[in-house]
């Protein structure tokens, strides 16, 4: 349901942050009001004023999702800002486009400054895209794999080799977790994507996937600590905590263990180890 009174805050307030300078537009001698005037967004949004204006008061129609994504490009919106202006219209979100492989800058230059910590970079699929030299000692070259087996979703329901990483004790909560992150990139891409594709493909060759995929899981707001076995320095107890990019199509993921406790001491053991370049888990790459 729309909620009027909001979304005429919501633009008031966008309009007042811009400056003519931040869209291109001449500031003027005689300008009083330190952001854009009404006539000036709804040039830029290609409507006219009254319409606009209707919006701001809050008295005027109920927008459609195109005049929506207009004042989206007008008002220079973050993806952010964006989803909560077709929320405060009562629209759904509309459907965010993913990126491929390319990865963030931002996200390039942390993942650089992380070579003492197991770390990588992975996108919504599973699939991931680069790893520091640590995380290829803990998990193997997971960059290596091709086809479907590039995620990592899709190797955990399909190949018993993958499991190997966990106790088998955790299997199960590891499970329903894959599951629900897959859940949550396929509300998000809807049924024609890359995403939805995976799913069948899960769906056909995984009863225990299926199984989960039918309850519809959903994440929790955190990562618990998560046990994981090297064949080298035994088990480690570590911390996930995930960096999420601007658009949500890829995260960075790092790995760390709580000072003072034996998973520390095994993790500065791992980044001793001779192999530590190209360690994997039997069965791997």
């Amino acid at each position: 349901m729309a909620d009027r009174a909001a979304l005429a805050a919501f633009l008031r307030a966008r309009r007042e942050a811009l400056q003519p300078e931040d869209v291109g537009l001449p500031r003027g001698r005689r300008r009083r009001t330190g952001g854009l005037r009404r006539e000036e967004v709804a040039a830029l949004c290609d409507m006219s004023v009254d319409y606009y204006s209707r919006l701001e008061q809050p008295r005027g129609p109920h927008p459609s999702e195109q005049m929506l994504a207009a004042m989206a490009r007008g008002l220079h919106l973050s993806l952010e800002e964006r989803d909560l202006l077709f929320q405060l219209a009562g629209h759904a979100l509309p459907r965010r486009v993913w990126r491929g492989d390319h990865i963030n800058p931002g996200m390039m230059r942390i993942l650089d400054r992380l070579e003492d910590t197991p770390a990588q970079v992975m996108n919504h699929l599973g699939e991931t895209l680069r790893q520091t030299r640590l995380a290829v000692a803990l998990f193997g070259d997971e960059t290596a794999y091709t086809g479907p087996a590039r995620s990592a979703h899709y190797r955990w329901f399909t190949d018993p080799v993958a499991r190997m990483v966990h106790p088998e004790d955790d299997h199960a909560e590891q499970s329903r977790l894959m599951v629900a992150d897959l859940h949550g990139a396929y509300i998000r891409d809807g049924g024609d994507s890359r995403v939805a594709e995976l799913v069948d493909t899960l769906n056909r060759e995984s009863p225990e996937f299926a199984g989960i995929w039918r309850e519809r899981p959903v994440l929790g707001p955190y990562c618990a600590t998560k046990r994981f076995r090297h064949p080298q320095v035994g088990t480690l107890e570590l911390h996930c905590q995930t960096l999420v990019d601007p658009d949500q199509s890829q995260r960075l993921v790092v790995y760390t263990a709580t000072p003072g406790i034996e998973s520390h001491t095994n993790l500065r053991l791992l980044a001793l180890l001779p192999n530590a370049e190209g360690t994997s888990v039997p069965g791997r790459p």
